[in-house]
């Protein structure tokens, strides 16, 4: 098991308040395994996947009952230990290419920071992640590399060291479509090659649908749904995975709308004691409003939701 969490809560101090940004989040990754995370922005997906390697600001207090990644207890660990934590066991791969690297190097140096070896190495890791011009890129500065380029030369730094986890938070968000799947194809073929388990986090639901084996539908801070990827997708049994589904662009068939879903997600200042969806929900009865819901199994894994699959078995009736 490389990420084991339970109710792994995250609250960052903004003075006299504290905002609650993670509520109690539990999951676990196998090796070798691919997650998606998916939900709206605020719904604390980034916040999860910086957590994981403590990459929060000195404000975040974290609190679990179980917070292990790679065999380690990551909120216990010394400066030290969390280096090594984050240099052998976790990579990350941000959005922005351009933001990741180090605008004052050439690519070749910035490579041998990670992992110090010759030109002809450095050469041979480019061109497995699809470059076919490695000698210019290595002496070229990241200003004078393409988005897509910039992102393929973060993804061979990324796997440099054989990571254990890969977390890539919107690694597509900054290129155009036409090299989305591209890149995509060769960050997950990469990660099987080493054995490396994907934490994959983004707005872009047929992404997640195509690499991951399941997806985690994150709401208010918290994991409403986590299930395989085809029963969420045949059947998602929360109101909000639901809503999320039927408002992605290619759901909607030729000459219907979007369903939007009303409203806005809360701004938690403490951990909720009702459905943070349901003034949102358009299943929502009294109950939802009075009880916290916990983890109700369902096909092909679980929901926070005291009537799962509401709308579905009201057809059925």
């Amino acid at each position: 098991m490389i990420v084991e969490i339970k109710d792994l809560s995250v609250r960052f101090s903004t003075g006299r308040t504290a905002l609650q940004a993670l509520d109690e989040v539990s999951f676990r990754i196998e090796q070798g395994a691919r997650i998606g995370f998916v939900g709206e922005s605020g719904s604390g997906k980034s916040t999860l996947a910086n957590t994981l390697g403590r990459l929060l600001p000195t404000s975040a207090v974290i609190e679990a009952t179980t917070f292990s990644v790679g065999g380690q207890a990551v909120n216990q660990l010394s400066s030290k230990a969390l280096r090594h934590l984050r240099r052998d066991t976790i990579a990350y791969i941000f959005q922005d290419p351009m933001a990741a690297l180090d605008p004052t190097m050439a690519i070749a140096r910035q490579m041998r920071l990670v992992l110090s070896e010759d030109d002809a190495s450095l050469s041979d890791r480019l061109v497995g992640v699809g470059i076919r011009d490695p000698q210019r890129v290595l002496s070229s500065y990241p200003h004078q590399l393409s988005g897509g380029m910039a992102q393929r030369v973060t993804i061979a730094m990324a796997l440099m060291r054989r990571p254990r986890l890969l977390i890539a938070d919107e690694p597509t968000a900054a290129l155009d479509a036409s090299l989305k799947r591209e890149v995509m194809d060769l960050l997950f073929a990469r990660c099987a090659e080493i054995g490396a388990a994907v934490l994959f986090v983004s707005h872009d639901l047929p992404l997640v649908r195509h690499y991951c084996d399941k997806i985690c539908v994150m709401y208010a801070g918290r994991i409403v749904e986590q299930r395989k990827t085809a029963a969420l997708f045949s059947s998602p049994a929360h109101p909000y995975s639901r809503a999320l589904l039927g408002a992605e662009p290619g759901a909607a068939k030729f000459g219907e709308r979007l369903v939007a879903i009303p409203g806005v997600p809360p701004a938690l200042y403490e951990p909720t004691n009702q459905c943070a969806f349901a003034p949102r929900c358009p299943d929502a009865q009294i109950a939802c409003s009075q009880r916290r819901p916990e983890d109700l199994t369902v096909d092909g894994g679980c929901a926070k939701c005291l009537f799962p699959n509401t709308a579905e078995l009201r057809e059925q009736a």
